[in-house]
């Protein structure tokens, strides 16, 4: 029996969060100028990027994916433990984040939404086959502090979407769940998003009014040439999403994660009239320090395989938004930059 959004969050903040707070979006008003992103976050490991990213001074953090890792955990001798995933087990992660300081303070002062990925979904590489799915959905809505009230709650998935600013100075943050309605790769037409999220994200990217998209996945969507999850390997998707945004004819960023590098992707042949651009953070916690490298044709920039996160900032002066996309070390230092015109 699914447990009801209100009783699951009673029990998971009340019980298990008692004494703290996170900040949801209280001014949907307020354009947005600097946004911090991130993925890839394990809370038994050393978190030192918090007041790094804070100083940055984010109107709002996104995660975007793999904020948990539910699914094994290192122990002190490093050695790596799986788990049968179950609620307390999940919850206990998400506590253990939740309180972990420096997150902690980071929390109380910026707003936060986010969506998921494989790991804080429960198992790596899942899908809609995965049985806790509702379980850990409900425990991901009640980590980010979502009110009873959202939409969110009321249907099976992680997606949503969330406007900021008004007059002119409009940003629509799209929230995709690529795990929930998943089907595996190697079918005949592999699905990726299910026909509701299909439905309410055609609804939503024709009905928006915002000057701006952010598209958040757990998974890249324009890189395509690696053996990893990618959008690639559901292609009819891929290429109705490409599609969808090209017709919208509204500036779109895309954030990802997932990957243990960081890189900035731009697709220049494709049916819209602006560049596409789709920047990868990964990773807050356990970068890929032997990173072989890999071929990506729509790279622009070095790959970043330290630990770092991602920040998107926004001129509103000008007839259109002018949006620049960086890559920052635990330093603050930028490792990666672009500028979309």
């Amino acid at each position: 029996m699914r447990i009801g959004p209100f009783i699951l969050i009673s029990v998971v903040l009340l019980s298990v969060f008692q004494g703290a707070s996170a900040k949801f979006p209280d001014d949907f008003a307020k354009p947005l100028e600097v946004i911090a992103f991130g993925s890839c976050n394990r809370d038994e490991l050393p978190q030192p990027l918090w007041p790094i990213i804070a100083e940055e001074n984010p109107d709002l953090w996104i995660w975007a994916g793999d904020n948990i890792y539910a699914d094994w955990h290192e122990r002190p001798d490093g050695q790596k433990v799986q788990f049968t995933i179950n609620r307390e087990w999940v919850t206990q992660r998400y506590a253990a984040q939740f309180n972990k300081p420096g997150y902690a303070a980071f929390r109380e002062e910026t707003p936060i939404i986010g969506t998921w990925d494989d790991h804080d979904y429960g198992r790596n590489s899942a899908g809609a086959e995965y049985k806790l799915k509702e379980v850990t959905r409900d425990l991901a809505l009640s980590f980010m502090e979502v009110p009873i009230g959202d939409p969110r709650w009321q249907r099976e998935g992680l997606y949503g979407a969330y406007d900021f600013g008004t007059n002119g100075k409009m940003t629509k943050v799209i929230l995709l769940d690529n795990r929930y309605f998943a089907s595996g790769k190697k079918t005949d037409e592999p699905e990726l998003l299910g026909k509701n999220q299909l439905a309410w994200l055609e609804t939503t990217l024709r009905e928006s009014e915002a000057d701006l998209h952010i598209l958040v996945s757990g998974m890249q969507i324009i890189s395509e040439e690696h053996r990893w999850d990618k959008w690639a390997d559901y292609p009819k998707t891929r290429a109705w999403l490409l599609r969808e945004i090209a017709d919208t004819q509204t500036p779109t960023v895309l954030l990802s994660g997932d990957r243990h590098i960081h890189e900035i992707s731009i697709l220049q042949d494709w049916p819209g009239k602006f560049p596409l651009s789709d920047i990868t953070s990964s990773a807050l916690t356990h970068s890929w320090d032997r990173f072989p490298g890999e071929t990506n044709r729509h790279r622009v920039g070095e790959v970043y395989t330290g630990l770092g996160y991602g920040v998107i900032k926004i001129d509103w002066s000008g007839p259109k938004p002018q949006v620049l996309l960086a890559i920052k070390d635990t330093n603050g230092n930028t490792q990666i930059s672009h500028q979309i015109e």
